[in-house]
């Protein structure tokens, strides 16, 4: 085959996929908001959320954060997305992992206090994105009802997305969610004894 047919080949070849796509994209007609879930034992659940609040800020939409279970670390993207000024709301009320606080009653107030953050920025109006980050650790060990945090994300305004982060996601959340993401673990530099660093995990 000449290169000339290759060519030819490639360009029939890639209108039909096209063709595919178009039509596909095209069935596509309904707008919400979307309840995205970020899961598993693999790194970058947070840095995917920290990533789509940095998109909808490209758009000049507010966006906010609410940290449960991690402690007030001085974070990069902390720093960073706390330059974009008034379209960006933090709130980090978790007092750190659960095997540094050893202390139940206080996770649960801790939980408690940030999802009542939560809640209150589900009412904002002008929102339009929130990442509940490391929710889902706070659900793991009970020190929120999964069932009343289901219900409060069903009842948020219609177009606000919601991101939730956190290893082993609970049936419940992974069953009322749009997308859900799990990240795997193929190699770690963890394992290998390289601690955290500046600018990767933190």
């Amino acid at each position: 085959m000449s290169d000339d047919d290759e060519a030819a080949r490639h360009r029939a070849k890639m209108a039909k996929r096209k063709a595919v796509q178009d039509a596909e994209v095209a069935g596509k007609t309904i707008e919400k908001g979307l309840l995205i879930v970020h899961t598993g034992p693999g790194k970058g659940k947070s840095t995917a959320a920290f990533g789509l609040m940095l998109r909808m800020l490209g758009h000049g939409r507010p966006v906010a954060v609410v940290q449960f279970i991690k402690g007030a670390w001085a974070t990069g993207e902390r720093r960073a997305l706390e330059r974009f000024g008034e379209l960006v709301r933090w709130h980090t009320l978790g007092e750190g992992f659960t095997w540094e606080t050893q202390d139940r009653a206080r996770d649960i107030a801790a939980a408690r206090r940030a999802w009542d953050a939560a809640l209150a920025e589900m009412r904002r109006p002008d929102l339009a994105l929130l990442v509940l980050d490391e929710l889902n650790i706070a659900l793991r060990y009970n020190y929120l009802d999964v069932a009343e945090v289901v219900a409060a994300l069903a009842a948020r305004p219609p177009m606000l997305h919601v991101v939730v982060t956190g290893r082993n996601a609970k049936p419940e959340l992974i069953a009322a969610a749009d997308a859900v993401t799990e990240m795997m673990v193929v190699k770690h530099h963890f394992a290998a004894g390289v601690k955290a660093q500046e600018g990767i995990e933190f």
